[in-house]
Formats: structure tokens, sequence, C-alpha cells
């Protein structure tokens, strides 16, 4: 087989692990690849286009761009940074034929650094490492230089993988080095690497078009389009294709053949093999897909990600204050928000069930099932989600399942009480590093079930100065049975508005998450218990008014300040008997059954089926 490189070409994907400066080096490329004017007024982290992104300060989505550097066209591919948008990281290394990681010249190589090179290295693709923020007071270049060669030596690569060049940089500053004492101009020793160790991509000329689908995006006008590389041939502008999915094949006519310029898209008449492709004219085409001739029809591998390790139920809000502030409640509305959700990201997956209100949503954590639900909030839904499930394994009459490889970094005093709780949650210590400094580096094995709702209670326990990161580490036999909470809810038991004297009278049982003046209803939780059973009270109780007064004045009613609830928070507050009510203007908690009655006379049924047993 005949193999053609195309030397004008560089296809980079840039990854590492989450707030380790890929966004804001990606910005000082545009600027130093002249894609602006000087006198241009261009705002931070252009990449991050989402309102999420940017209020979070992390990348959730991939996404594409292009510069231009002495002649050569580079298409620069976006990856997010952490382990729980896996699924876009893997779709659009399909693209690269080439990486660059980014190394924090402190913090070095973190849980997301191993899962996003682990991919890379998977792909077989070139690497370039870049060592990021060497302009920090607590810098320790070698030291993290040593930790990326073992990294590369942990995940097999090969020797040619692992005598990667090293770049140092400060990507705020848009300055690259190739040795730590050279000037620091400019990011032209990165530009000039990306052009002398990542290939340009290769193709057979005596092949037929062939574009593999890994990404997908709609406009307005053109409807949806399809994203990907050109792995052999050329495509012209109206030609008639074919689209080959997993168990159907379609005719297509490429309606419109657009190219990464910069940021944005710039039409063709046709593209050249190894070319990042965007075409429009494809209405039903999935992640994954082949598009070829339709004369001489090839398919290509399918793009491959990891199984969902975490699920939850998606259900229509049936709380008494139901379609008050959303626009969009309906259970069919939500099922096709969550479908049309499938189609662009391929690590999520949608099943129904019996009741047709309700509906199972499968993915890679709860951090990426709180974006969906808050990006859906935003878009008008309202609501019902359940505590995230992890998915278990079955290996013959063994039940598997996830484990996690956790990371934390904290100060040395806490050291006893993170360890104290994560052996609780079935978590086993594989290693600890202290060096001296006062803080301590402490390496978990701990099932993925445990880490649900522990990230609030470790920034607790820590003060809010801890570092936890972790990844998915494989499948293992079930470790057993841990309290996933110690604490009750308080619920109310009837309908109404909260009022400050009957919340005043409950602060004693527990910590409340209303303030007085809000609506709430039957089977609502309005606080947390400080003991493990859940209490029925009457946050609307009003102080009873009569002719009589004391002899000085009244008692102020003052409360404690109520901590706004967080999707999070919630997320991993509530039990399995507990739902989170999310509308585009509250997050509110609720029992599953909102009477109290029933609620109480399932409880006893269920203690006399347990003394019976």
């Amino acid at each position: 087989m005949t193999t053609v490189i195309n030397d004008q070409l560089r296809n980079v994907a840039i990854i590492a692990h989450v707030d380790h400066g890929k966004t804001t080096l990606v910005d000082a490329l545009f600027r130093q690849a002249g894609l602006f004017r000087s006198d241009q007024e261009v705002q931070d982290r252009i990449m991050d286009s989402m309102d999420l992104e940017r209020e979070r300060g992390i990348t959730i989505a991939a996404k594409n761009c292009a510069v231009n550097w002495k002649g050569v066209k580079i298409n620069i591919i976006d990856t997010p940074g952490h382990a729980d948008f896996g699924g876009e990281v893997e779709r659009s290394l399909s693209m690269a034929t080439g990486a660059i990681l980014l190394v924090d010249a402190s913090e070095g190589p973190l849980p997301q650094t191993r899962f996003v090179l682990k991919k890379t290295l998977e792909a077989g693709l070139k690497v370039i490492v870049v060592i990021n923020k060497i302009d920090r007071k607590d810098a320790r270049v070698e030291e993290v230089l040593n930790e990326v060669y073992d990294l590369f030596i942990d995940l097999d690569a090969s020797e040619e993988q692992i005598e990667f060049p090293v770049l140092y940089a400060i990507g705020r500053d848009g300055v690259a080095m190739r040795n730590l004492d050279d000037p620091q101009e400019s990011l032209e020793p990165l530009f000039e690497t990306i052009i002398e160790v990542i290939p340009g991509p290769a193709h057979n000329p005596e092949e037929p078009f062939q574009m593999l689908v890994s990404d997908l995006a709609y406009s307005e006008y053109l409807g949806r389009l399809a994203v990907g590389r050109i792995i052999h041939g050329t495509a012209q502008a109206k030609e008639e294709l074919l689209r080959i999915g997993e168990d159907s094949k379609l005719p297509l006519r490429a309606t419109k053949m657009q190219v990464y310029d910069g940021l944005s898209l710039s039409e063709v008449q046709s593209a050249t093999p190894g070319d990042i492709l965007v075409i429009a004219g494809i209405e039903d085409v999935t992640i994954g897909d082949t598009i070829c001739t339709k004369a001489n029809p090839r398919t290509l591998k399918r793009i491959h990600v990891d199984e969902p390790t975490v699920a939850m139920r998606f259900s229509i809000n049936s709380s008494p204050l139901a379609g008050r502030e959303g626009k969009i409640v309906q259970s069919r509305k939500i099922g096709e928000r969550l479908y049309k959700e499938t189609l662009s990201n391929v690590a999520v997956k949608v099943e129904e069930t019996e009741d047709k209100d309700s509906y199972i949503v499968k993915g890679r954590g709860e951090f990426q099932m709180a974006i969906l639900i808050e990006t859906m909030r935003r878009e008008g839904f309202e609501l019902c989600v359940g505590r995230p499930e992890v998915i278990f394994k079955k290996d013959g009459s063994t039940v598997l399942e996830p484990i996690e490889r956790l990371w934390v970094d904290c100060d040395e005093p806490f050291m006893g009480v993170v360890t104290e709780k994560l052996s609780i949650r079935k978590g086993r210590m594989v290693n600890l590093i202290n060096n001296g400094t006062g803080r301590v580096r402490m390496e978990f094995s701990v099932p993925s079930r445990g880490l649900i709702g522990y990230r609030d209670e470790f920034l607790t326990d820590t003060k809010g100065t801890g570092i936890m990161n972790s990844y998915l580490d494989g499948y293992e036999p079930h470790r057993g049975e841990f309290p996933t909470r110690y604490t009750g809810s308080i619920v109310a038991d009837r309908a109404g508005n909260t009022v400050a004297y009957g919340l005043y009278n409950l602060e004693p049982r527990g910590r409340l998450f209303v303030p007085a003046g809000v609506p709430c209803y039957e089977g609502m939780i309005v606080g947390e218990h400080n003991r493990d059973n859940d209490i029925d009270v009457n946050p609307t109780k009003e102080k009873k008014l009569t002719n009589m007064r004391a002899s000085g004045k009244d008692e102020n009613v003052v409360l404690t300040p109520v901590r706004p609830m967080t999707l999070e928070y919630a997320l991993n507050f509530v039990k399995e008997d507990e739902l989170v009510e999310v509308t585009p203007l509250s997050i509110r908690l609720r029992k599953v059954e909102l009477s109290a009655q029933k609620r109480h006379s399932s409880l006893g049924a269920k203690k006399k089926a347990a003394l019976k047993k």
C-alpha cells in the first residue's frame, strides 16, 4: 500500500489535567499566529465558549480551530481535562495525528493527566510534553519531568513514545523555551516543534474518499453538521456520498463543505486528505459513522469509548410547585432532550423505563450528570433526578463494581480524618508521600460509590485546603456495604410559605436548607436532621397573636444564614428515597413519596417484614 504524507497539515490535540493552563496556552497560540489584529479586543479563554465552561473555568466539550504557521495549517483540538468527559477526549483524539501534553510545573502529573495520556498512547500518537507555569514560586521542574517519564513507563509507552521532546512554558505570558535558560521571547519554539515532531496525516492516494464522523454540530441555516478527519481521498461539494452506520446505509449529498479557519469555518469546494472537514446535508448521522463515496463504500473502525459507570433516574417534576418556574415540563420533551444529548456525547446512554414519565441516564460520573442537568435547567426544563447509582457488572456469580484510583493532597494534620473517612467507605491506601513541606500526598483505591457524596465532606474536613482527583481504575469484586449518610432529613408536613418563627424553633434540630418566606409543600426536605432518622415538621408555624405582651418586648427572631443549595451538593445529599427537584430558578430536595402518612405506613411495613425475617 502506497502511503503519502500531507506535509502542509498538522492535526494536534492539546491534552492536560483540569486547570493546568491548556485554554490559556491556546489563546496565546492564536495571538502569535496572527489570528487577531493588533488593536483587536479579545476576551480571555476564547475556546471556552459555553457559559458553564467560563463560569467553572474548565473545558467540557472538545472544540476545533486552526492556525497557519509558515505555510503549514495546524488544526488544534482542545480536549477536556476531566475524566467524566472522557468520551469527548476519545472522539477528539480520533481526528489528531499528535498531541501536546501540558503538565503544571508544581502539581506535576495528576489523575486526569494519566487518563488523557493513556488514551493518547493507545491511539499511537506522537506526544510533545510542555511543562507549563514554570514561573510559579513552588515550581519543581526537574522533579515533574521525572514524574512524567515515570508516567510514560507506567503506561507501557513504546521506546519511540518515551523519547518525547520537552518544552518549558509560561502560557499566560505566551512564551515557550527548549531549555530553561533560553530567553523567554515567544511561542515560536512550540510552533517549530509541532511542525518538526508531529507528522502530517498519512493517506493512500489510490483509496476513495473516506471520513470518520468524530463530532456533530448544528446550524440554524444548514441543519445537522458532521465533523471528522478525511482518512483517504478528496471530497467534492455536491458529490453523491454514502453514510454507513452501525446497521444501516443511507445515500446523501454534501450540500456544503467547510474547514476550520481560525475560530470560524470557511466554505470549500474540495478538501484534502487529513484535513478536518465539516459536512452539511446529513440529517441522520451519529458519531462513529463512516462517510464515503457511493461507488466505493468502505467502512472505517467505529470510535470506541469506555462503558458508563454511573446511572441516574430523570423524571418529570411531580411536586405541587411543578410548572411555575420552567417552560418545558413534559416527559416527552425531557426524553427528546436526553436523546439529543446522546447524539453529540458518545459517553452518555439513555434507557426508557416501564413508567413513561422517567428515563435512566448512564454516564461517566456524577459531575458529568450535574453538567447535563445544569445545562437543561438553563434551557428552561423542570425535572426531578434521583441519587447517582454506580453500575455493577457480573462475572458468573461474582458482583463486580467500578473502582477509582484517588489522589489526595492535603495538610498533614488532616491526614488522619481523610484516611478514616475513606476506610469507612471501603477505601485502601496504596501510597503515601510526605516531602516534609507540611502537605502529604496519598493514593487510595476506593469504590466509585464511596466517592459519591464525599467531596463536600472532604472539603469540610480539610477546611477547604484539600485537593482530590480520581480516575476509573477498573472493576473489582464488590467490597461490601457501608453507610452513605449518618444524618436524616427534616421534612415539611404541610404546604405554605416558610415563616421565620417556625424555622427559628427548628434550628436546634439540625441545619436548615431554606430561608423564611419561600414556598414549601408536604414532603419537601427543608433541612438536615442531627440524628439518623427523618422528622416531619411545620416550617410554616406562626406565633400566636394575643393582646398579652411581655414586660419588655417580644424576642427578635434572627435566623442563621442558609448556605445556597448547589446542584452538586443536592445530588450528593439525597438518599434512595429522595429526589432533587430542579427548575430554572430553584433547586429543592423532596421525598419520592410526598405523603407523610404513606411514608410512615411503608416504614412500619418494612420494620414488620424485617422482624419476621
